[in-house]
């Protein structure tokens, strides 16, 4: 049996185009997810396929950068299915666990994939050192309201009661009352 599994990053993004080509490969049954590939924790779906697929079945990605985006983690995933008897295979790339070639060119796929991501963070983390320097990047804005904080502090309330009136939680009393 064919088993496919499509994701995206986010919650934008459209699974149209992967679904349609899990399905011209012939696979039966298509989880699908939209959910950042850097982890495999949180991604229900594949968990499921994982958890589900037998000896002689096949699970079908469309790119490898689909089922993972770090080298351990896709070496866990091919890992798993082998022990289980289970075949990946890639539509858009010439992978297949059932030849060396296609184990070889997984592996390659795999490091690159990894390479990618590390980059994009290098790039991301550039960007905002740069924005900072301008006075640009100022980080996220506050969410707690500090000065209703340490009001309720001088009428005498306590971390637990501030936090319960507010509705947050205590460490974000304490990190007001620090300011």
């Amino acid at each position: 049996m064919k088993y496919g599994y499509a994701r995206v990053s986010s919650v934008g993004q459209d699974l149209t185009i992967q679904v349609d080509a899990l399905s011209n490969a012939g696979c039966e049954t298509i989880r699908k997810e939209k959910i950042s590939g850097t982890s495999v924790q949180g991604r229900d779906e594949l968990k499921t396929l994982l958890d589900f697929v037998r000896e002689g079945d096949e699970l079908v990605v469309t790119r490898v950068d689909r089922l993972a985006r770090s080298i351990r983690d896709l070496q866990n995933i091919v890992y798993e299915l082998d022990k289980k008897g289970v075949t990946l295979s890639a539509t858009e790339q010439p992978i297949n666990t059932q030849t060396s070639a296609g184990k070889c060119f997984l592996d390659m796929l795999g490091v690159f994939s990894e390479f990618e991501t590390n980059l994009r963070k290098e790039r991301q983390m550039e960007g905002i050192q740069k924005a900072k320097e301008r006075g640009v990047y100022k980080g996220r804005k506050p969410t707690v309201d500090a000065e209703k904080v340490k009001e309720l502090k001088a009428e005498g309330l306590g971390a637990s009661a501030i936090a319960k009136e507010m509705g947050i939680g205590r460490a974000s009393v304490y990190r007001a009352l620090e300011n």
